[in-house]
């Protein structure tokens, strides 16, 4: 080594630290490091002191947190631009890294896949400008086609559980261009012969425009939706009929059988008016509240009790996506490459707390990790879709697997990324590891 009291030689003194479980847990002594290293050399020697306390080990790439945050340069680097003191050991985290591990065979569509859940971990529920929707048994096997409408499926929803399962029964929901949204219900543990073909039991009439988004409420028993019309709906998805609910019952003819069955055609139980043009993205993430993005450059909360909205919140953007996780952040993209975070319960200020920028165009889709404060994922036109981390401005992965625009993205069981595009293909991330 060059000991001429160049940078090259500089050595740092560091202690790795983890909340990880043996065997990945490495002595606890400090080490003199080179100041030059990366989290690819860093990953080197925490593999070697692995290594030595366990000849079995098997290398694997690590993330390295120091205070908090993930480097992403040299250590040098990173101490001399957060200011942090080289005289003093410096502890250094190392986590697993956070990037899928293998590529899943695609599952092919007829056209665009513009809709996807992945919320149950038995299957994948996929929406298509085919006009169709589709169950993927374990991400792999087309069981239910889901037809009925007669406009691309822009949105599909898997009810939670509480009201979604009714002896073995799963219930979902779709929106459409046909400016409609379905309820289905079907066994997805049943065996029937593959693919099966399943009718709709409710069409929820209302809007005057193409239904862009749709979200279920936590606890399933209601859904909202987000139009063209520029509108927010709210829905009952429980089969006991309320008074005003039900405006007509019309003869279907079940697509597995073609034998005629009741539809109920159902109105919205209220609407909420305050977006000046489409409304592109809904979510509910809590019982009292509802948040929308729209093309008229804004997000929007609403108390579902009162339909006021007491945030409005102003971008100089349109919006095409928008998600609610990690400490209560939102994390919305659109008609630019940035993703960006907002934090609604800071008073005063409407500036995003986070800015990511490393996509090539508009970001059609963003997920928070249900288990992780500090993990989503997002979409774009450009093809890509990325895995990030609040901890460090850099994407954690960048997932190149479609060949045109991916229009949609959802995480699955946890460890997997499913995304859908203008390729017509669902594609699989699986491996992640979330800590």
């Amino acid at each position: 080594m060059d000991t001429n009291g160049s940078d090259s030689s500089r050595q740092i003194q560091v202690r790795f630290v983890t909340k990880l479980e043996p065997p990945l847990k490495a002595p606890a002594s400090s080490i003199a490091v080179p100041s030059y290293l990366n989290r690819m050399g860093l990953s080197e020697i925490v593999n070697s002191l692995l290594k030595s306390v366990s000849s079995e080990f098997e290398p694997q790439p690590f993330d390295f947190l120091v205070d908090g945050e993930l480097v992403r340069m040299s250590l040098e680097q990173f101490l001399l631009a957060k200011g942090i003191s080289a005289e003093r050991v410096l502890e250094i985290e190392y986590i697993k890294v956070v990037a899928p591990r293998e590529q899943k065979d695609p599952c092919l569509h007829d056209d665009w896949v513009s809709a996807v859940d992945g919320s149950d971990p038995r299957f994948i529920l996929t929406g298509c400008y085919d006009n169709i929707s589709r169950i993927w048994k374990a991400g792999s096997l087309c069981t239910h086609i889901l037809e009925g409408h007669t406009g691309a499926v822009t949105s599909v929803s898997i009810l939670n559980t509480t009201a979604g399962v009714e002896n073995g029964n799963i219930r979902l929901a779709t929106g459409s261009k046909d400016r409609t949204l379905r309820l289905w219900m079907l066994d997805v543990a049943g065996k029937v012969d593959y693919p099966m073909k399943i009718g709709a039991y409710k069409v929820l009439n209302g809007h005057m425009a193409s239904v862009q988004s749709i979200s279920s409420a936590p606890l399933g028993d209601k859904i909202c939706s987000g139009s063209w019309d520029c509108s927010v709906k709210l829905w009952k998805v429980n089969d006991s009929e309320v008074e005003g609910d039900s405006v007509s019952i019309k003869k279907r003819k079940l697509v597995s059988d073609m034998v005629e069955e009741s539809q109920a055609e159902i109105e919205a139980m209220s609407s909420f008016v305050g977006h000046t043009q489409c409304v592109s993205s809904v979510t509910w993430p809590e019982l009292e509240t509802i948040y929308s993005a729209s093309w008229d450059h804004s997000i929007r909360s609403w108390d579902v009790e009162t339909g006021k909205s007491p945030w409005n919140m102003v971008s100089g953007k349109v919006f095409n996506c928008l998600d609610v996780g990690g400490r209560e952040l939102i994390a919305a993209g659109g008609s630019d490459p940035i993703l960006r975070i907002w934090d609604p319960r800071k008073p005063g200020t409407l500036a995003p707390i986070f800015q990511f920028s490393s996509h090539a165009s508009w970001i059609t889709a963003c997920k928070w990790h249900s288990s992780s404060q500090f993990h989503l994922v997002s979409s774009s036109y450009d093809g890509k879709v990325m895995l990030w981390d609040l901890r460090t401005a850099w994407p954690l992965a960048v997932i190149d697997s479609h060949k045109d625009k991916v229009l949609c993205v959802d995480w699955w069981k946890g460890d997997s990324v499913v995304s859908g595009g203008a390729d017509s293909k669902l594609c699989i991330s699986s491996g992640i590891s979330i800590q």
